[in-house]
C-alpha cells in the first residue's frame, strides 16, 4: 500500500471534498465556459474553492483541472498550456490547503474511445502522464481519475499517472443500466474492480452518477469484490431545472446521513459530486468525524 494512503486510512473514514463545477460557476464562470482557464486567469476564485472545502473539514481537497488533458484543452485552444494549467490548478489548491489538507489532482475522461478508434491505449498513456506530471509539478499528493466510462482509458490513465510514483485513485461513473450499477460501456462494479486493480490503483470507487442511492449499492459491490480501499463521491440526489438550471434539493442534513450508509457499505473515502457544497460536507464531516 502507498504510504500515503496507509496514512491516511489510519484515521478512516476520510472526507473528501464536494462539487467545483457549480462552486465555479458561482463565483462568475459562465455555464458552458472551459473552467480551467481560470486556473491562469481567476486563480485566487479557484483557490477560494479548495479553501472552503479546506474550511468545511475536508481532509482531500481536489485541483480545477478535470478537464485538464492535452486532448480536453485542445477544445479550448489551450493544448499549448497543458503545463501550464495543470501546474497552476495544482498550486491553487495547495497555497489554499495550507497544510491543512492533502491535495489529490483530478484528472477526467478526455473523449476518445480506444474502441472506436479514436485513439491508440498508449497515446492516452501518454496523455494521462503529461497531465499527471504537470499536476505533481505543482505539488499535489495523488491523484484522482474520475468519472472514467471505458476500462481501457481508466487504465490507460492509471498507467499515465503511476509514473509520477504518488497514489492514484481510479474511480468509473454507474450511470446506466435498470438500478445504475454499471458504466455506459456496460461494466460492472465487479468488473471494474478486477481490472483497476490489476492495473495498479491504489484506490478504487466511483463518482458522479445518478445520486448517492445507488451509489450505496455500488460501494457494497466494490467493497465485496476487492480488498483496496474504496472512495465514493456521489451526487446529492437527482436535479430539478429550474428556470434552466440544475438545481438538487438534498439538504446538507439528508446527504450526511446517506454519507454515514456508505461508509457503512464499505467506503473508505466519502466525498461528494455533482449538487454538494461546503456546507453538505461540513455536515459530512460532523456526522463521520464528530470529535474533528
Amino acid at each position: 500500500m502507498h504510504p500515503v494512503i496507509e496514512q491516511l486510512l489510519s484515521k478512516k473514514p476520510i472526507v473528501i471534498d464536494g462539487a467545483w463545477g457549480t462552486q465555479l460557476q458561482q463565483r462568475g464562470l459562465p455555464i458552458g465556459g472551459c473552467p480551467e482557464t481560470w486556473n491562469l486567469e481567476q486563480p485566487e476564485k479557484v483557490a477560494s474553492v479548495a479553501k472552503a472545502y479546506v474550511e468545511a473539514g475536508a481532509a482531500i481537497v481536489l485541483t480545477n483541472s478535470f478537464g485538464g488533458s492535452r486532448i480536453m484543452l485542445e477544445r479550448h485552444n489551450l493544448a499549448d498550456k497543458t503545463r501550464e494549467v495543470n501546474v497552476a490548478a495544482a498550486k491553487a489548491s495547495c497555497d489554499a490547503a495550507e497544510g491543512k489538507a492533502l491535495v489529490f489532482g483530478s484528472i477526467g475522461p478526455t473523449g476518445k474511445m480506444v474502441m472506436m478508434g479514436d485513439i491508440s491505449k498508449e497515446e492516452l498513456t501518454v496523455v494521462f502522464a503529461e497531465q499527471a506530471k504537470a499536476l505533481k509539478e505543482g505539488g499535489v499528493d495523488g491523484i484522482v481519475i474520475e468519472t472514467m466510462s471505458d476500462l481501457d482509458e481508466a487504465t490507460a490513465a492509471i498507467a499515465g499517472a503511476q509514473q509520477t510514483g504518488l497514489p492514484v485513485v481510479a474511480c468509473m461513473v454507474y450511470d446506466s443500466g435498470e438500478t445504475y450499477d454499471r458504466t455506459m460501456m456496460g461494466t460492472t462494479p465487479e468488473q471494474a474492480a478486477e481490472a483497476l486493480e490489476a492495473a495498479g490503483a491504489d484506490v478504487i470507487g466511483a463518482n458522479c452518477g445518478m445520486g448517492i442511492d445507488s451509489s450505496i449499492p455500488v460501494c457494497k459491490r466494490l467493497r465485496a469484490a476487492t480488498s483496496l480501499p474504496i472512495w465514493i463521491k456521489a451526487n446529492a440526489g437527482l436535479p430539478e431545472m429550474v428556470d434552466g438550471s440544475a438545481v438538487y434539493s438534498m439538504t446538507p442534513e439528508e446527504f450526511s446521513a446517506k454519507a454515514a450508509e456508505m461508509v457503512t457499505a464499505g467506503a473508505d473515502f466519502v466525498g461528494g459530486c455533482c449538487g454538494t457544497s461546503p456546507e453538505i460536507i461540513k455536515a459530512v464531516v460532523e456526522t463521520l468525524n464528530p470529535a474533528c
